[in-house]
């Protein structure tokens, strides 16, 4: 990444001292062109950096520059501190880096910046799966990791929900999004999404792609969770609700002369809402669909014949 490049160049220089362009280059494996490029960035934004001519000639800083991360704020310390996540970063293969790279920068940081982070880490740690649910296994992370970093197309064997479950896909992975302890991995052609502890089989090849200059992984990403959550409520309730008693996605509610909320619910099927509902009990009454209203009172008239069932008992 150019970013990355440009900072490496910045910190060989001011630690090595002059360097040409042909030995940039072999450091960070890439051509002269490119350092050429590079290093007219970093001038462009400021860094005083200069050329000299002759077989004896390089780059070099000007002497006395040194980069540091004084410029930080207190809260853009506590930020970069709270973000380095460490599971996420081991699911990637990337802790000791993550590690070694906090090190680097808390020694770099002023006392005072020092201790704004030392007390975050210490009073904040993210976990970011839910609570009851174990953490998929994600045996092939490392290798779609690389994948994502090198722009290599990627043979699959991936398991979805419907028949046939087992299909052969050809993926060119152009990032990995982690949402709430699952990772994802958004590939073309389409772009499309899938689960990577849904993928079976894995075989790398030597095959690159193009990655789309204009695709933004976090504009798809919300622009996908926009698009789900429209697919995922197709329907829709009208229940009344307990005094006290909240949906978080109920709308057009109002409070009826018995202090019940009258409100419409979106739902994904009636399936799915009689479930649901149900764990409300006696708190929520469901007036709309009527197929939805018939089916829980179905079962609450099962329930009732159950256990009001007097001939059956725990006991002996």
């Amino acid at each position: 990444m150019k970013s990355s490049r440009l900072v490496s160049i910045l910190l060989l220089l001011q630690t090595r001292g002059r360097m040409t362009a042909a030995q940039l280059a072999e450091e960070l494996e890439v051509s002269v062109r490119t350092v050429y490029r590079d290093v007219e960035a970093l001038s462009a934004a400021g860094v005083p950096l200069y050329g000299d001519a002759g077989h004896a000639g390089g780059y070099r800083l000007l002497d006395g520059y040194r980069t540091r991360l004084t410029g930080l704020t207190a809260a853009e310390a506590e930020a970069l501190f709270l973000a380095g996540a460490p599971g996420p970063a081991a699911d990637l293969g990337l802790g000791p880096f993550l590690a070694a790279a906090q090190l680097k920068v808390r020694a770099a940081l002023p006392p005072e910046l020092r201790g704004h982070a030392d007390r975050i880490s210490g009073r904040f740690h993210l976990d970011a799966p839910g609570w009851y649910a174990d953490a998929e296994a994600t045996p092939h992370l490392p290798a779609v990791a690389d994948a994502v970093w090198t722009s290599r197309v990627l043979h699959v064997v991936y398991r979805r929900w419907r028949e046939p479950t087992d299909v052969e896909r050809r993926l060119e992975p152009y990032g990995l999004v982690l949402k709430a302890g699952r990772w994802y991995v958004v590939a073309g052609p389409g772009p499309r999404t899938f689960r990577v502890d849904q993928i079976l089989e894995l075989a790398p090849s030597e095959e690159e792609f193009t990655r789309p200059d204009d695709f933004d992984l976090a504009a798809y990403w919300t622009a996908y969770q926009r698009d789900f959550r429209d697919r995922l409520y197709r329907a829709e309730a009208v229940v009344r609700l307990a005094p006290g008693v909240t949906l978080s996605r109920a709308v057009d509610a109002r409070t009826d002369d018995d202090g019940w909320t009258l409100a419409r619910v979106p739902i994904e099927s009636v399936d799915h809402a009689h479930g649901e509902f149900l764990r409300l009990g006696a708190d929520i009454e469901v007036l709309q669909p009527p197929e939805l209203r018939a089916s829980i009172a179905r079962t609450v008239a099962e329930l009732a014949g159950m256990y009001g069932n007097s001939t059956r008992s725990g006991g002996d």
